[in-house]
Order: C-alpha cells, then sequence, then structure tokens
C-alpha cells in the first residue's frame, strides 16, 4: 500500500520554471494515503493547491507557522515580532523587495520572508533584537521564531491524522525540509537539492525538481 506523503512545493513539485508540473494534478488525487503539503509560502498557497489539485487539505504553512489536517487549524510562532523585524529594516532604508503590492507577505501570519538580492547581515542583526531568527530557503529570506520548522509541523498534522510520523515519505530540496526529514520515516532529496537537504536526507535522487519527485513516486507504489 502507498504510503502517506509530505511533500515541499518550490523545487519539489515544480519545475525549472516554477511551475506545477501538471503530472501532479492526475497522480495525487489517486494516491491511496494522506497527503501533507509543505511550505515556506504563506497559508493561502497551500491550502489552494490542494483545492485545485482535490486533494484532503492537509497543509504545513510558513515553514511550520499554520497547520491545517481534518478541519483544524494551528498557528505557532510569533508574526507580531516577524513584522516589527521587517519595519525596522524598512526604517533603516533597505527592502523587502516584493515590489508595492508585496503578496508575498499580504496573508502570512507567523513569518515575513525578504527577498534574496535585499542584504541578510543587518536583517540578522534585527531579527536577533526580537528573539526571531532568519533562514535562506533557497527562494527568500524568511524571518521567524526559533523552533518553528516544518518537522514541528508534521507531529502536529500527524497527529490529527491519526498517523506516526514515521510513516510519512518526505521529499524536499532546502534547509527547511531537513526538520521534515528527521521526522518522517523516510526522506529523499531531489538533486536540485542544497547541500543542507542533501545531508539530512536518507537518499539523494539523480533527478531534478519534479522529476525527481516523480520518480520517487513511482517506486513506491510498485
Amino acid at each position: 500500500m502507498a504510503p502517506p506523503l509530505v511533500l515541499d512545493i518550490d523545487g519539489t513539485l515544480t519545475r525549472p520554471d516554477d511551475s506545477i508540473d501538471p503530472v501532479f494534478f492526475e497522480l495525487l488525487p489517486q494516491w491511496e494515503a494522506p497527503i501533507v503539503v509543505a511550505t515556506g509560502k504563506s497559508f493561502p498557497y497551500p491550502v489552494a493547491l490542494c483545492h485545485f489539485m482535490t486533494i484532503e487539505q492537509n497543509v504545513i504553512a510558513e515553514n511550520g507557522g499554520v497547520v491545517l489536517a481534518r478541519d483544524e487549524i494551528a498557528t505557532n510562532g510569533d508574526g507580531d515580532a516577524a513584522r516589527q523585524v521587517a519595519e525596522e529594516y524598512v526604517e533603516a532604508g533597505y527592502d523587502l523587495g516584493w515590489g508595492k503590492s508585496n503578496l508575498t507577505n499580504r496573508w502570512r501570519e507567523t513569518e515575513i520572508a525578504i527577498a534574496r538580492d535585499q542584504p541578510r547581515e543587518p536583517l540578522e542583526e534585527i531579527a536577533a533584537k526580537y528573539d526571531q531568527e532568519v533562514i535562506d530557503t533557497g527562494y527568500a529570506y524568511h524571518v521567524k521564531s526559533p523552533g518553528m520548522e516544518k518537522g514541528a509541523g508534521l507531529k502536529s498534522v500527524a497527529k490529527l491524522l491519526d498517523r506516526d510520523p514515521s510513516e510519512f515519505v518526505a521529499i524536499g530540496d532546502s534547509v527547511n525540509d531537513v526538520s521534515t526529514f528527521e521526522v518522517a520515516g523516510e526522506s529523499y532529496a531531489v538533486a536540485n537539492a542544497d547541500e543542507k537537504a542533501r545531508a539530512a536526507a536518507d537518499v539523494v535522487l539523480d533527478e531534478s525538481y519534479s522529476d525527481g519527485t516523480l520518480s520517487v513516486l513511482a517506486e513506491l507504489r510498485e
């Protein structure tokens, strides 16, 4: 029987051009076990993805800051502190990097994301004043509460699903997937993964992006 899955989005369900591989829209609704979508993106993104894939809305968003399973939502992390960091960063003359609309942060509840072309050192200095940390996911700098991780989110979601976290197979590509790999029973890093994700995974795949993820799912279904 197919195992439950915890799947990152960017770099894992996507192709090199950042689009979701359309194969997943046919494959995942047919999966015979729970699927958890785990991402650093704000909460509405994975919820919408689950909706349009017609799979159950099991979600870990904002690097574990918000989780959803069986119609239960839990929020972790100090969103106010992260927003204060962002405000002080801008007041110091820097930019969040997302333009006037700032859609990247518009719906965030527990953290703030800053574009990677902005200076990191002053961001870390300001974050430390508010007991926040900065992680680089390869897509953005995330200002978040220490201990707020996808792995902790997986434990919460697994409990709501009456599953043991060790039953899950995790696939990801970034440092924010390391905690998920440590909690899941089996873990895979796609070939485009960063060094920390590669070191933490049980298996580093030969294939990159969605091709890597699809290769794992094909094996798991055999």
